[in-house]
């Protein structure tokens, strides 16, 4: 009895391969499964086959997602969450409490620094140094920067200041204070002001201010991530 491959019957179920079929019904198939159907007989039969193939495949693999999306419900249903582990959850910062005119300025600072031009050093990019230096104004008779030349950068002015009303606010709203020590943090608001660390601070008052400003409401804009090791703890 001759062995027959699956894949080459004919829909149906007559048991009739592709290799039997005459051009036209395999044509037929063909357009039923939305194939091209020019080309030799030969031709036409290895696109059914292969087609088959593809078919069985995606059965195949329809089944097995079925299965792993069973799995997954499982487990969900199994597993037990606890509120401890959540500790790690990132929790909203502190807004300032503003009134309408200072909320307005602040939208509209907004809006024009990002129409301001970056002012940049003469030769800024001919130089390393002086494009990581801040704004210098440019002094030279001859300098092209200096008499506004189109191909230079802008120098910095007057016109091109902020709302005085909220100049040094923070972008979240708040008025910034430097400190440098705990005791600094005493007489601040804390709905209107925010603290800013000194860079100079190491960790060990940097974690006291932290402790500090968490007992008194106060937001620290520049809180960093200490590691509390030892009589730091």
């Amino acid at each position: 009895m001759a062995y027959t491959s699956p894949r080459r019957v004919r829909k149906g179920g007559n048991g009739m391969t592709y290799e039997n079929m005459t051009v036209a019904e395999l044509k037929d198939l063909l357009r039923e499964a939305g194939l091209p159907v020019s080309g030799k007989k030969s031709e036409l039969v290895e696109r059914l086959n292969a087609s088959s193939v593809e078919e069985t495949v995606d059965v195949v693999e329809e089944e097995f997602i079925d299965e792993e999306v069973d799995d997954f419900e499982m487990a969900d249903a199994d597993d037990d969450f606890f509120d401890d582990d959540f500790d790690q959850i990132h929790t909203a910062r502190q807004k300032p409490i503003l009134d309408d005119e200072t909320k307005v300025n602040l939208v509209t600072r907004a809006a024009e620094k990002k129409k301001m031009p970056k002012f940049r050093r003469q030769e800024w990019y001919r130089y390393y140094r002086l494009a990581r230096t801040g704004w210098r104004k440019p002094n030279g008779y001859q300098s092209k920067q200096r008499l506004n030349m189109k191909y230079r950068t802008p120098m910095a002015r007057i016109g091109y200041g902020k709302i005085a009303s909220v100049r040094g606010f923070h972008p979240s709203g708040f008025k910034e204070v430097m400190v440098n020590q705990s005791s600094e943090l005493d007489g601040i608001d804390p709905e209107t002001q925010a603290v800013r660390i000194g860079a100079t601070v190491g960790n060990r008052k940097r974690s006291t201010i932290h402790d500090r400003a968490d007992d008194l409401g106060i937001r620290v804009l520049n809180r960093r991530r200490i590691d509390r090791k030892g009589d730091l703890q």
